[in-house]
């Protein structure tokens, strides 16, 4: 018997000069069930100098954010060098290797996205996003970085609405972390 397909996730990363804003909308959903609505998708790590959105499996996602911060204590918040240990850990080790998990990254001075598959990403143009709704989020976010002054964390907060209005597996409760 296949597991239920959890939909639960839309995180979005814009750097907008020095300051960095992540954030993600609230809707776990279950098959065409909404499950909860105002889950909390980030969380800071490494003495609140790293902020980490995910997106697929939340136990998957918990285990890898533990890894990470662990990377990042080793490497003394070196978030790029915690980054590429822990995606050459997350591809090699057996049990990690089958978790389904996606990450967005963010410091003061980087933005990444880490995989599973063993990528470790900064995006060219300072906007990621990922699940569901993550694609919509970044479209949002290019169109109102190109056509606006709103600082990073307003184009996050109006991208993820415009997210919800298009992905049925994303709402319009944000959370929203903010690094300068």
């Amino acid at each position: 018997m296949d597991s239920p397909e959890f939909h639960s996730t839309t995180v979005l990363a814009v750097r907008r000069d020095a300051t960095t804003a992540i954030g993600g909308d609230g809707q776990v959903s279950m098959a065409n069930t909404v499950i909860k609505g105002n889950a909390i998708k980030l969380r800071r790590l490494y003495k609140d100098r790293v902020v980490v959105g995910f997106a697929g499996a939340v136990g998957d996602a918990f285990s890898l954010m533990d890894k990470f911060d662990t990377m990042l204590e080793k490497y003394q918040g070196n978030m790029a060098k915690a980054a590429v240990e822990l995606a050459k850990m997350w591809r090699t080790d057996k049990y990690l290797r089958q978790l389904e998990a996606l990450m967005i990254a963010a410091d003061k001075e980087k933005l990444l996205l880490i995989s599973g598959t063993g990528e470790v990403i900064e995006p060219d143009e300072g906007v990621v996003g990922i699940g569901s709704g993550g694609t919509y989020a970044v479209a949002a976010a290019k169109a109102l970085l190109a056509h606006t002054a709103f600082d990073a964390r307003r184009v996050v907060e109006e991208s993820l609405k415009i997210a919800a209005t298009l992905c049925v597996y994303t709402n319009d409760q944000v959370h929203i972390e903010v690094i300068e």
